[in-house]
């Protein structure tokens, strides 16, 4: 254990957060994995194989809940290497003025309000140990620059992380805190399945259309390759999408 860099992924147990959470254990990282469901984290656990893992149950909507999971973290590992802000949820593609405010408030609360939350817990270990500093990557996704038709929660959440990763990168430099957004696009997962099966899911112009998706293994690898950086360098955003996507120009 001496010398082990440690990792906290949040959503790890499925999805991107998965895919991150394994390619992290196996480039040698602890690998702390938290989500909702103890029986999806025990499974990305199993996937690692011999990887330093540690299942901790956790709400990301929940304060609380988020203060739990740092707690155990100084406990079992006494410093915190990379934080990577994943978990994430989205709201029903309906009309912005059919969107019950408590669903525009549970998507905040999750992929806002939590990852300041995991923020502020993060930058307090890595502050306080010695060495001192560490790396925090937020999952931006292509919508913290696009919105998607009849997404205002997500979209609007999304573009706040931006914000939040610029205030994080500047406040933290000279904590050497290095703070990073990965926007990723159309990555293989449960979540975005919807895009390859029937019609597809609506465009801007009204259209239905299945989208091209990518290997979520390739986000883990683009993490990895971030987390791996010098401490004097940082890539402050990175894009990683299917190149077939509809996004760059005009579809």
């Amino acid at each position: 254990m001496a010398g082990q860099r440690v990792a906290v992924v949040t959503g790890a147990g499925t999805g991107i957060g998965k895919a991150v959470a394994l390619a992290l254990a196996g480039d040698g990282f602890a690998v702390v994995l938290a989500g909702r469901r103890a029986d999806k984290l025990d499974e990305t656990a199993k996937e690692a194989g011999n990887a330093k893992t540690l299942s901790v149950p956790t709400d990301v909507s929940d304060p609380e809940s988020i203060r739990a999971l740092f707690d155990r973290v100084k406990k079992d590992f006494g410093r915190l290497d990379l934080l990577f802000n994943n978990a994430g949820i989205g709201a029903p593609a309906v009309p912005m003025e059919e969107l019950p405010l408590e669903t525009w408030k549970k998507v905040v609360d999750t992929n806002l309000t939590g990852v300041f939350v995991c923020t502020q817990e993060a930058v307090k270990i890595m502050k306080a140990q010695n060495p001192k500093g560490g790396r925090i990557i937020n999952n931006g996704s292509i919508s913290a620059h696009t919105p998607r038709p009849r997404a205002a929660a997500y979209t609007s959440t999304k573009h706040a992380i931006t914000g939040l990763t610029k205030q994080t990168a500047l406040d933290y430099r000279d904590d050497g805190i290095l703070c990073s957004q990965i926007d990723i696009g159309n990555a293989a997962t449960p979540l975005t399945d919807r895009m390859v099966q029937g019609q597809g899911v609506l465009q801007p112009d009204g259209r239905m259309m299945v989208e091209a998706r990518m290997d979520a293994d390739s986000v883990g690898k683009a993490v990895v390759y971030m987390a791996n950086l010098p401490p004097d360098t940082n890539v402050l955003f990175m894009t990683v999408m299917a190149n077939k996507m509809p996004f760059v120009g005009r579809g």
